[in-house]
């Protein structure tokens, strides 16, 4: 069964709302071994137009990697509303003065005390290819209460919202 174009609309517009209200991410690079290798990172820019943003040092593990392997993956988590978002995509490295100081957010001194001066500085670009998200309304009083509904009926609890787009 075919999506309708007002589906997938719908799709990339929820994950768009999920991916602003998380902010933080958990990005997925393959090691130089195979190994799959994950780090937090802050989300730059929230907009998701089928591209996330992150500030990185460029002579990191995760930027060498993904010199090396550009295919990475991007997961979002709420736990207080009980959302999930992942995105696969590929990333590219590379800095652009200009989009910088468009993305730059004063707690980034933390980890780049220079500012946009920062020596090795740079930019991870990720480009999506497709993004799942699940959405479970109602929150964890609902989803615990359906799951002793289904331990009691022998049916399965409701799953909440769950789907997939393609960009």
């Amino acid at each position: 069964m075919s999506r309708q174009p007002t589906g997938t609309a719908n799709a990339r517009r929820r994950v768009t709302e999920l991916v602003r209200a998380a902010r933080v991410a958990m990005l997925t690079t393959i090691g130089v071994d195979g190994r799959l290798v994950s780090r937090p990172m802050a989300l730059q820019e929230a907009e998701f137009d089928g591209d996330l943003w992150f500030f990185a040092s460029a002579g990191s593990a995760k930027v060498r990697q993904i010199r090396v392997n550009p295919e990475v993956a991007v997961s979002f988590s709420d736990q207080r509303r009980q959302v999930w978002v992942s995105v696969s995509g590929s990333a590219r490295e590379g800095y652009d003065r200009a989009r910088a100081e468009r993305l730059w957010n004063p707690a980034l001194t933390a980890w780049f005390p220079d500012g946009l001066d920062t020596p090795g500085l740079t930019l991870i670009r990720v480009h999506a290819s497709s993004a799942e998200y699940w959405d479970s309304p109602g929150g964890t009083v609902v989803d615990l209460l359906d799951v002793a509904r289904a331990a009691v009926t022998g049916r399965p609890p409701r799953a909440g919202e769950n789907d997939q787009v393609s960009y």
